[in-house]
């Protein structure tokens, strides 16, 4: 079991915490240092502590210094945070370059590719569109969708490429593009 303080909740129950307040401050310090703002510290913290109890309800031990083992993993969330930052990034730029185009185009032009992608999206399949959507909406890697619906990337890609093709073929289809 891991070891950590105790904190009363308002039920009275007692639970274990598996960061000490030397640990925490510790994650703070290397979110921090790694350039994460000080307002998403503390989700920091708690990703770090969520981790932390997930390896233990997956049985496996306690890592042996716990101290650096938060610390590891608050530097991976810090380059994750920055990763995930850069991509929203690119999507303003790339969302703010379709919007001059849709400004030099027509109106009526933008109403044509909207009905048309809303067509080509309710032709998927279920699950086609399940992928499509987490891919490219929600902004998730292969990996994590493949975990999210519980089937193998490869499988993910597949469905994915299947998707893209089928919409594809219905803009060219519509002489959309």
């Amino acid at each position: 079991m891991l070891r950590g303080r105790s904190r009363r909740s308002e039920a009275g129950d007692e639970r274990t915490d598996p960061l000490s307040a030397a640990q925490e401050g510790r994650v703070r310090a290397v979110l921090a240092l790694g350039g994460v703002p000080r307002s998403e510290l503390p989700d920091g913290v708690q990703q770090v502590r969520l981790k932390l109890l997930e390896r233990a309800a997956d049985g496996r031990e306690a890592p042996r210094d716990v101290s650096a083992w938060a610390a590891v993993v608050a530097s991976n969330l810090a380059m994750d945070w920055h990763r995930a930052r850069a991509r929203q990034e690119r999507l303003g730029e790339r969302l703010a370059a379709l919007r001059q185009e849709s400004v030099a185009g027509s109106v009526e032009e933008s109403q044509v590719w909207s009905l048309t992608l809303a067509e080509g999206l309710d032709d998927l399949t279920a699950v086609q569109r399940q992928v499509l959507v987490l891919r490219f909406y929600a902004d998730l890697p292969v990996r994590a969708i493949a975990h999210e619906l519980g089937v193998p990337e490869g499988t993910v890609k597949s469905r994915l490429h299947a998707a893209v093709q089928a919409l594809r073929a219905r803009l060219h289809e519509d002489e959309v593009v």
